[in-house]
């Protein structure tokens, strides 16, 4: 890994990392990146594996997203992760993908950046100078546009292990399965005693990065689930998100869609808090 930190610090300016490729490689086919170099991250050592320890799920960049999916252990330690890997692409994109490529190349259409924003996850990057941790809301900082340095690579990530009451859903909406979501919403739900006892929910799809929708939280925070509730949540994330519009939907169907969609979530994700095994 010190090899490539230097290199980069070196020639940062005309280099492209390649992880899995699934970003990068129809960029170069298309002309639209031409750099001089192109470091491959698949012979480094060290930024692969998935295991749990010290109360978190640690996740090497270069792990494919298809043995995320296949991961019991991850499964189990963060169901938000396991709801999510279905909705990346399709089978084979998730055999080439790798996990810390997509967090790095920050789409803000793609699931795994808003995954690690709901879960609070701590990113270990890597460059010439050491190792730092920033957790994933203040690493995205725009539109594919992130906190690496240029001399730095996206190493690892840690997500805390989920509690046994907490339910996660995901739900979103592409026009084809496996294309970029038009919007989607993930929800992580603590339940208990018939009350919702914590909630985090994000939106993505719908800005140039995930957005948390705090005032939806709030809402759901200490209160008794209902329908009436679950559609409040709705409106409330309806009206704390300003997208865009372009060729696949203008921007107050976007708007509408994440509010249908935050409902959904929060009702499914409560369901599986408090019982994991029942359909949302």
């Amino acid at each position: 890994m010190a090899e490539v930190t230097t290199f980069l610090s070196e020639s940062a300016d005309e280099t492209r990392v390649l992880a899995g490729g699934q970003s990068l490689l129809p960029l170069l086919n298309m002309r639209l990146s031409r750099p001089e170099y192109v470091v491959d991250l698949g012979g480094v050592a060290g930024l692969s594996g998935i295991e749990q320890g010290g109360g978190t799920l640690q996740i090497g960049a270069m792990t494919t997203q298809h043995e995320l999916g296949q991961s019991d252990e991850a499964a189990r330690a963060s169901p938000l992760l396991a709801a999510c890997v279905p909705w990346i692409g399709h089978v084979p994109i998730r055999y080439r993908g790798t996990v810390g490529g997509s967090v790095a190349h920050a789409d803000p259409a793609a699931e795994l950046p808003a995954a690690m924003v709901t879960l609070d996850a701590e990113l270990e990057l890597s460059g010439s100078s050491g190792t730092r941790m920033i957790n994933a809301s203040d690493f995205y900082r725009g539109f594919l546009r992130t906190a690496l340095e240029p001399d730095e690579i996206l190493a690892g990530i840690r997500v805390p292990v989920a509690e046994s009451d907490v339910g996660a859903a995901v739900h979103e909406y592409a026009r084809r399965h496996g294309d970029f979501a038009v919007a989607g919403v993930m929800a992580l739900i603590r339940g208990g005693n018939g009350q919702i006892e914590s909630a985090r929910l994000t939106a993505f799809g719908v800005d140039s990065v995930p957005v948390r929708l705090e005032a939806a939280e709030a809402a759901l925070t200490g209160a008794e689930p209902s329908d009436e509730l679950f559609a409040e949540v709705g409106e409330l994330a309806a009206a704390a998100v300003e997208p865009d519009s372009d060729l696949h939907a203008s921007a107050d169907y976007r708007r509408r869609l994440t509010g249908v969609l935050t409902s959904r979530a929060s009702a499914e994700a409560f369901t599986r808090a408090i019982d994991p095994e029942r359909e949302g």
